[in-house]
């Protein structure tokens, strides 16, 4: 267990609890820039931490490019004083209105979104127009995850063309987000990256071609990150990685090539019962920690005794062990989740803890879906 984690005040600390690490986050977001070897080729997503507190720490860092995927994460960022927010979804219905109203709000914060699709263009451009607004249009590019996106060809290019032809838009460059490209071995990920990425390098260059420009490519989350971050032959790319502010127990054994990033948030949890000789229950049920990694995956008890997590229900955590002897109800165990983003959603708050002890409290703002917009 990092010597950071072990906290001295447990007995007022309710649980189970969400605990940040400022001096971790700190290293963190260095190590991170000293990887892009550039503030300015960075585009975190907000979406890991969704906390105003941390948004300011990468400001001062130097990172002033954003990334988001709700209204209400654009609006934190934007009220925070971040110059550029990209909406990293696809805006339909009402957002489109909210959209409208967050360029008026905050003047001083230049938004983009993306378009994947002829008629939410067209959507999207008449509800920004009728506003008298702008907003940048960046194109979203379907590299192999299928989840949103249009595929590299003659579509994208007529798709990205009908952008810049249409009133209230503005062509702003390509995403490429391959989330499905998250293999152990760096090699076999900047393989796969490049493999895809010339004929997106194609497109764009057919596209400045025809006078229509591609002013950035937004790359990549987290396990792609370093490989793009070595990608200073392609201009105007930008590393879009989130988890990296807070890190996990999923990413932290899988990539070494992420080596100097520390998990800087931690579950603090209590053992509420010893049901069987060889069972431990904790009180960090799905609603505290995320249930989307597979069983056996879904949180790392830390100086605890080899176990196997045999149950998982809304309010318990249910472990075996040859250990569980050592444990009695009341006993403070620490834990790392293996999927931090959905797990600090979980959260109202985060304690803050510097120096061993709670210092303070951060909300976790944009969890919720509206705040004022």
């Amino acid at each position: 267990m990092h010597p950071a984690y072990a906290l001295s005040d447990m007995a007022s600390v309710f649980s189970p609890a969400l605990v940040f690490f400022p001096e971790l986050i700190r290293k963190n977001i260095s190590r991170v820039i000293e990887m892009a070897g550039s503030p300015d080729r960075l585009r975190p997503h907000v979406k890991t931490h969704k906390t105003r507190e941390i948004v300011k720490m990468l400001l001062d860092a130097g990172v002033t490019k954003h990334k988001c995927a709700t209204i209400a994460e654009a609006e934190m960022l934007a009220a925070v004083g971040v110059p550029d927010v990209l909406i990293a979804y696809p805006l339909v219905g009402p957002n489109i209105g909210r959209l409208t109203q967050l360029i008026r709000t905050f003047p001083g914060t230049r938004f983009s979104t993306l378009i994947d699709h002829p008629d939410a263009a067209r959507a999207l451009a008449a509800g920004v127009a009728a506003a008298g607004l702008t907003v940048g249009a960046v194109l979203d590019l379907d590299v192999g995850q299928h989840r949103t996106g249009i595929p590299v060809g003659d579509d994208a290019l007529a798709l990205y063309a009908l952008a810049a032809s249409l009133p209230g838009l503005t062509p702003d460059g390509f995403q490429l987000y391959d989330g499905h490209n998250n293999q152990s071995d760096r090699a076999e990920r900047e393989k796969a990256v490049r493999e895809f990425l010339a004929p997106v390098l194609v497109l764009r260059a057919r596209a400045e071609a025809k006078g229509i420009p591609v002013p950035r490519l937004v790359c990549g989350g987290t396990p792609s990150f370093t490989v793009y971050a070595g990608m200073t032959d392609v201009p105007g790319t930008e590393c879009s990685p989130g988890t990296f502010v807070l890190h996990d127990a999923g990413y932290g054994p899988k990539y070494a090539d992420l080596a100097g990033i520390t998990p800087a948030a931690v579950l603090v949890t209590r053992v509420v019962s010893r049901p069987t000789p060889d069972r431990v229950t904790l009180d960090l049920g799905n609603k505290a920690v995320a249930a989307d990694p597979v069983l056996e995956k879904r949180v790392t008890l830390l100086d605890f005794p080899e176990y196997k997590t045999v149950g998982h229900n809304e309010e318990h955590l249910i472990v075996e062990t040859a250990g569980a002897a050592a444990y009695k109800p009341g006993d403070v165990v620490y834990a790392l989740p293996g999927h931090i983003c959905p797990t600090v959603a979980l959260h109202k708050e985060a304690l803050v803890a510097e120096g061993g002890k709670i210092v303070g409290r951060w909300t976790v703002a944009s969890r919720d879906r509206v705040l004022s917009v």
